[in-house]
């Protein structure tokens, strides 16, 4: 069956309302009402005068006894309403859309949909930043129920103290944490664990043999890394295993738009999550490394980057007097953790190698990435042939924008939202391209990450449940 689409009067006459009673009759359609209607049936039916309201120019009873499926047009503002049959009428004849139409219908009781199968959810590490946002994006999904939260020093503690942006939601309040157990997170079909590094790998090892067939989505940065070398340098501790990477938009070499990742994404249980700053300079370059257009042998990023993404530990240069009114580097000269990753990504994309240059600077921002990537493009190459480029790989993205030529990003603009701004440029004396890409570390660069994956995973389609729209200024 069809339902009705939206029906709106557009300055018509106010009609009445459409109002469904134990008969399920209506009387009439409201300017601006959406009604969904499944089948409309004449049997009975009679002129109506609340149906146009005042003001209504034709009134004419049809004698037909089955529609068929039907669907509503809006009326158009010469007091008309207009019946737009789909199929042909059951007895063989067609209404004809000219016929202005006053009626009053009996709407059969409609097959109901079937009920959306929910997937209950658990999520490790729920009282820190990136555990908060993944409850907050959980909550609005239309196919996942918030199951067990749990932490580690805060657990017993009340939920709404420690996240009171979600205290107002039936869900929350009243709760406590449980504690990071493999025991308080299996019999969830999902679990996402959002802890520090090193953490995730030994609660994911006990998950997997308490409840093997939940899908587990690692936030931390336990499963990232292909080489257990560049895990040891650079976390100093023993590799947990790879997981499928968590970045449906990544692209491989020899594609023009993300396909392979997505494959993958689709028929995976273990989903590892990329590191913030990663995908904001993943996300910036890649178009260019697949396309053959610049030199990554020499790439230069320098990160602004929204306290949020440090934790909330208690430290001396996380506290509000040392933040504010003050921008400081960090992780600087190549330790950054999130080195590797990048260099791993753009390797995938097709790089032959990967000469990086990483720096993040913290400014006091709650949140928030702007990325400004460097790079040499290849002999010849112009910044109309940069633009396709970009242009082509992000083409029918839901998330990832090119911004208009001469319009650059801010992190304003996606604060709350799944979604990635940036801009680009061809520096023709340097000889090299610039591109700035802004986004939201909570969202498209942890929690929205997360669950657009899982999404794939769980065969929804990518965007379902996950915020388009930045709340700037």
């Amino acid at each position: 069956m069809e339902s009705a689409g939206d029906t709106l009067a557009n300055g018509a006459d106010n009609p009445g309302s459409l109002t469904p009673y134990d008969v399920r009759e209506g009387h009439g359609v409201d300017a601006g009402s959406a009604v969904g209607v499944d089948e409309i049936h004449a049997r009975g039916m009679r002129g109506h005068q609340e149906l146009t309201g005042p003001g209504s120019r034709h009134v004419h009873v049809l004698e037909v006894e089955d529609f068929g499926t039907a669907r509503f047009q809006g009326c158009n503002g010469a007091h008309r309403t207009t019946l737009i049959p789909a199929p042909p009428f059951a007895r063989g004849g067609r209404m004809s859309e000219r016929t202005a139409l006053c009626i009053v219908m009996r709407v059969t009781a409609s097959q109901e949909a079937p009920a959306r199968a929910t997937k209950t959810v658990a999520i490790a590490g729920a009282s820190g930043y990136a555990g908060g946002e993944l409850a907050r994006l959980v909550l609005t999904h239309p196919d996942l129920e918030l199951g067990a939260l749990t932490a580690h020093s805060n657990a017993g503690e009340s939920v709404a103290v420690h996240q009171p942006h979600l205290a107002a939601h039936p869900e929350i309040a009243g709760r406590t944490f449980a504690p990071t157990t493999a025991a308080d997170l299996a019999g969830h079909d999902v679990v996402f664990l959002a802890l520090p590094h090193g953490a995730s790998g030994a609660v994911a090892a006990e998950l997997a043999a308490l409840d093997p067939a939940t899908i587990v989505v690692d936030v931390g940065a336990d499963h990232r890394l292909v080489d257990p070398q560049e895990w040891r340098r650079y976390y100093g501790s023993e590799h947990a295993g790879t997981w499928t990477y968590g970045m449906p938009e990544l692209l491989h070499a020899g594609e023009a738009q993300a396909a392979a990742q997505r494959a993958e994404l689709a028929v995976t249980r273990r989903i590892a999550v990329p590191g913030c700053n990663v995908t904001a300079v993943t996300l910036a370059l890649q178009p260019g490394v697949a396309a053959g257009l610049v030199d990554s042998g020499d790439v230069v990023s320098v990160l602004t980057v929204g306290y949020s993404g440090a934790g909330k530990a208690p430290k001396a240069n996380l506290l509000m007097s040392q933040a504010h009114g003050a921008a400081v580097p960090y992780g600087v000269g190549g330790v950054h953790r999130h080195v590797p990753e990048i260099i791993q990504n753009l390797t995938r994309s097709g790089a032959p190698e990967v000469g990086l240059s990483f720096t993040p600077v913290l400014a006091p921002l709650s949140r928030g990435i702007l990325a400004v990537v460097t790079a040499p493009v290849r002999a010849g190459v112009t910044k109309e042939d940069l633009r396709a480029a970009w242009e082509t790989a992000y083409d029918g993205e839901d998330f990832l924008h090119l911004l208009p030529a001469g319009q650059w990003p801010t992190t304003a603009s996606t604060l709350g939202a799944n979604t990635v701004l940036m801009s680009l440029d061809l520096d023709e004396r340097a000889g090299r391209v610039v591109i700035t890409c802004a986004l939201d570390n909570l969202v498209k660069g942890t929690a929205g990450a997360a669950i657009q994956s899982l999404n794939l995973a769980l065969g929804l389609p990518e965007s379902t449940g996950l915020p388009l729209l930045g709340v700037a200024p």
